[in-house]
């Protein structure tokens, strides 16, 4: 069967919150655009989060371009109430994505660029690549994973803890997902520990009430040097000392770690305090699986009844986009967001920097940008 082809003067791929500002954006700049979405609602990584996750960043400083959250929500929405707001926002501007559009292959043609899904061609002058930060699962291997006799479930996987009431379950990374399902194992009954196989910083979503992102914006213009060395006396008062509850601190603070590695720090919403409680366990990093459980990297042996693995997620945009050298870096993520590319005429990427000030607000200020930025190109 012969591939449908569509035109449009730029394609969006992805329906989540990137794709859906961009779509916002062209549409003030009055640039018309298709959404291309592989699954067949917006926001496909926020559906598929786990229940108890919300928002680490504050909704003022969340909402997406020209629409914000209801004032009905609280400080920090919940995960359904960002998929509705998401849903809501789609609405309000009238975004109709193409769903069940999974994109196999990207690449320039003689007059832009040509988007082929998996019974469809799209040509566009310009691509936005919107297709989220976490769209691939990591799941790291370890010998003898395969003799183990209980489940194995990566956190995108993860709903609620309720089906491991009574357990015995390993918290693999002690990332904002790994800390917060640690709290939702708890509070359904089970019992977690948490394998922490680097340095972690910690940093608190609130300090004396202050969103810590409100801070963030404060300090945008210092060097991440000395916005750590200011942070770390209130830091040291709010967490204490957790390398008795084994928890080493880098030799980074966590604005240096962002900037420099993107990478977020993890943003404490009660993880530490159930730590010191005793009744959520820290444990190094697993050296292998048994049938009944994991040794650790410090030789100790333990029972579990399950594994979560909260290891993180990749871009993977590289699966289906062919582009030259100069364009990726480390782990297949793009080397500018939320700007123009001398590599690649006509290519832009929204939503694949990893911002100090939040991820949300990152992308609404990448949107904009772009937005005008397409808008210039196609006067020309």
């Amino acid at each position: 069967m012969n591939a449908v082809a569509r035109a449009s003067p730029v394609i969006v791929v992805g329906a989540g919150p990137a794709g859906l500002a961009m779509a916002a954006c062209l549409q003030k700049e009055k640039v018309p655009c298709i959404v291309l979405e592989q699954h067949d609602h917006v926001g496909s990584s926020w559906v598929g989060h786990y229940h108890r996750l919300h928002l680490h960043t504050d909704k003022a400083h969340s909402a997406l371009p020209f629409f914000d959250f209801p004032k009905s929500y609280p400080r920090y929405p919940s995960r359904q109430q960002v998929v509705d707001y998401l849903n809501a926002y789609a609405r309000h501007h009238q975004i109709q994505p193409f769903y069940g559009q999974k994109i196999v292959r990207a690449c320039r043609s003689e007059h832009g660029w040509e988007v082929h899904s998996q019974d469809t061609v799209y040509h566009a002058r310009s691509l936005v690549v919107a297709a989220g930060y976490n769209r691939e699962p990591q799941r790291p291997a370890w010998p003898g994973m395969d003799t183990f006799q209980g489940q194995i479930l990566h956190s995108s996987a993860y709903a609620h803890g309720a089906a491991f009431k009574g357990q015995r379950v390993l918290v693999v990374g002690l990332g904002n997902s790994g800390g917060e399902i640690a709290i939702d194992l708890h509070e359904h009954g089970a019992r977690p520990t948490l394998a922490v196989r680097s340095p972690v910083n910690v940093i608190r979503r609130e300090v004396f009430g202050i969103p810590f992102l409100t801070i963030g914006i404060l300090q945008k213009a210092l060097p991440p040097q000395l916005a750590d060395a200011l942070n770390a006396p209130v830091m040291r008062l709010l967490t204490g000392d957790l390398s008795k509850y084994g928890l080493r601190q880098p030799s980074e603070g966590p604005v240096t770690q962002i900037r420099k590695h993107g990478r977020v720090p993890f943003i404490d919403v009660g993880t530490i305090a159930l730590i010191k409680q005793g009744l959520v366990q820290v444990r190094p990093g697993i050296e292998r699986f048994t049938e009944g459980g994991v040794v650790f990297s410090d030789g100790r042996a333990e029972a579990f009844d399950a594994v979560v693995l909260a290891t993180g997620y990749r871009p993977n945009v590289r699966s289906w986009l062919e582009v030259g050298e100069g364009v990726f870096g480390e782990g297949g993520t793009p080397l500018l967001s939320g700007q123009a590319l001398s590599q690649a005429h006509g290519l832009y990427f929204c939503g694949y920097y990893v911002s100090p000030t939040g991820m949300l607000r990152e992308i609404a200020q990448e949107a904009r940008q772009l937005g005008r930025l397409i808008a210039l190109s196609h006067r020309h």
